[in-house]
């Protein structure tokens, strides 16, 4: 990497070594807060990144200073060509890691290993499975949490994300967190979003505030343990002294990690998308495929990164739909 012209920094001052990238817009499940219920329009399957696409653009990001890459979807184990692509990319001097739901990634786990894939994030929004049928459209609960049991007895570090909407889960809290008691799992409560279609409101937000109002009540004082974040984290770390898990909170709409913010994200598509809250995008994919150097279309959309939540910098902006209905809708970002 030229260091005297880092086109991963942005006007704030932000270095970007970490990138995720969409390998498709397609799920198997259909969760609420993610798809909106009529669907997505999906982008023709000539305009989705090819195996070597993705390899090469991927590469080009790393040789500028990226180190971590994580793959997510829609469900990224549903793409044909993922064990061609996880063998790529891992020839990467990268920390490769993977987000799915996990409802078929017991099928993978000997390709996930080969490809030094360590790091797994599952989506789970209830340990009760009428309510996971109902936020996920499908009947799939007991498979996905039997995947979260294998994948921790095969030695794999799993990070399980909920995202809490009141008066559906957030009165399972508690219950997550106990489900950390015996198992080395970190359980993440993230804050409600707003995206295309997801209907989303300020009143259906679990705030981190409210998170640990519900933890202080169960727990006394002495038994809440806060862990040192690491850099770029963003989540605020805490564990259960006595437990084998631990439990974090991202607070992306209450308490904003954006100072700190590292990632980049790489649709399916091939639109490069400099903050999950930003509505603009910048066509990496169509000056890729013409071999023309798509260095200074990257240079020039980190660097035109706003300072906080793609420019919805008051909580104010934020529930104004003009700010986030023209953005995507969660599952054509990726997770």
């Amino acid at each position: 990497m030229n260091k005297q012209q880092n086109i991963l920094q942005d006007s704030h001052g932000r270095d970007h070594a970490y990138l995720r990238i969409s390998l498709i817009e397609r799920c198997n499940l259909r969760c609420t807060y993610c798809m909106p219920e009529e669907g997505v329009k999906l982008s023709p399957k000539s305009h989705l990144m090819t195996y070597e696409e993705i390899y090469e653009i991927a590469k080009i990001f790393v040789d500028n200073g990226v180190t971590k890459i994580r793959l997510t979807g829609g469900e990224p184990l549903i793409r044909k060509d993922i064990p061609v692509i996880l063998a790529m990319l891992s020839s990467l001097p990268v920390e490769l890691s993977i987000t799915s739901n996990a409802v078929i990634i017991d099928k993978f786990i000997d390709v996930l290993k080969v490809n030094g894939v360590n790091k797994i994030n599952v989506s789970l929004d209830s340990l009760d499975a009428l309510k996971f049928k109902h936020i996920t459209r499908r009947q799939k609960f007991q498979k996905v949490y039997d995947n979260i049991l294998l994948l921790v007895k095969e030695g794999f570090t799993v990070k399980v994300n909920a995202v809490l909407i009141k008066e559906f889960n957030d009165n399972e809290i508690i219950d997550f967190i106990n489900f950390t008691k015996n198992l080395p799992i970190s359980v993440r409560f993230i804050e409600f979003m707003p995206f295309d279609g997801n209907k989303w409101d300020m009143s259906k937000m679990v705030s981190y505030a409210e998170v640990m109002s519900c933890v202080n009540k169960a727990f006394s004082e002495n038994k809440i343990e806060r862990l040192q974040d690491a850099p770029n984290d963003t989540s605020k770390n805490y564990k259960i002294k006595g437990y084998e898990g631990s439990f974090a909170i991202i607070s992306s709409v209450t308490n904003p990690f954006c100072d700190s913010c590292n990632r980049l994200r790489l649709t399916a598509n091939g639109q490069l998308k400099n903050c999950l809250f930003s509505s603009t995008e910048s066509d990496l994919l169509t000056s890729f495929r013409a071999g023309k150097p798509i260095e200074p279309i990257i240079q020039k959309a980190v660097k035109l990164k706003l300072k906080v939540r793609g420019g919805m910098n008051t909580l104010k902006k934020l529930q104004e739909p003009k700010f986030h209905n023209n953005n995507r809708s969660m599952i054509t970002i990726g997770g």
